[in-house]
């Protein structure tokens, strides 16, 4: 295992679940971030998606970020499943959940105008008010990290940056859903899976899209540089 290549960007929260991952289980590997804009000639001869992650090991390379993300967890010791199988199906039905979610906030980021914004928002309350009877807490499945849990932790941090820009209520302020979003946040391989400076970039990925998204983060960006 200590040939292992990641091959991300910085924005991408489909990356941040293999370096969840990968920090869980003190995996060792190497780490490059490159520019979707600008596709390196070597990533478009590696990917055959064109998208990130990818993973090189053994000569090979892995695409997909939760094959990428269950390989890691099969070929190390331990694992971030449930050892039982009704129970491990159930947390990656919650995982395949998770990247729709993700999926339906590119939505709401992307919505060209505040009656399709309101749209987006709504089904994401109820993507969110779908997988709240689910969670046992702390975490998904009690006082254990598992791998669903750092996969929502990818969804939450969007929400961090959105309660930045405005408050939409897309997330209760206090219950289940709440707790279970704080206590996966302040998980150290969650926190730390981004690079450096996310949240800024974030920030400046909203500001630049033609949505009514980005025309409030763009607001909000003035804001802050004036009241600096």
């Amino acid at each position: 295992m200590n040939d292992l290549h990641l091959i991300s960007h910085h924005l991408c929260p489909y990356v941040q679940r293999a370096v969840i991952v990968l920090s869980e289980k003190s995996i060792p590997h190497r780490r490059t971030y490159i520019d979707l804009a600008e596709k390196p000639d070597w990533f478009r001869a590696l990917s055959p998606t064109g998208r990130v992650p990818l993973l090189e090991t053994g000569g090979r390379v892995l695409f997909e970020s939760q094959v990428i993300a269950e390989y890691l967890d099969e070929t190390t010791p331990g694992s971030l499943h449930p050892a039982d199988p009704l129970e491990r199906a159930r947390h990656r039905a919650w995982i395949a959940f998770g990247s729709d979610t993700l999926a339906a906030i590119g939505k709401l980021y992307n919505a060209p105008d505040q009656a399709a914004f309101a749209a987006a928002a709504d089904s994401l309350r109820e993507r969110l008010e779908r997988v709240a009877p689910e969670v046992s807490g702390p975490f998904f499945a009690g006082g254990s990290f598992h791998m669903v849990d750092g996969v929502w932790g990818t969804v939450f941090r969007y929400f961090d940056t959105f309660d930045a820009i405005g408050d939409f209520g897309l997330m209760p302020p206090q219950g289940r859903m709440a707790d279970w979003r704080a206590a996966v946040s302040a998980r150290p391989s969650v926190r730390q899976a981004p690079p450096e400076g996310y949240p800024g970039r974030l920030t400046a990925f909203l500001a630049a899209r033609q949505s009514y998204l980005g025309a409030l983060a763009r607001v909000s960006c003035g804001s802050a540089a004036n009241a600096g």
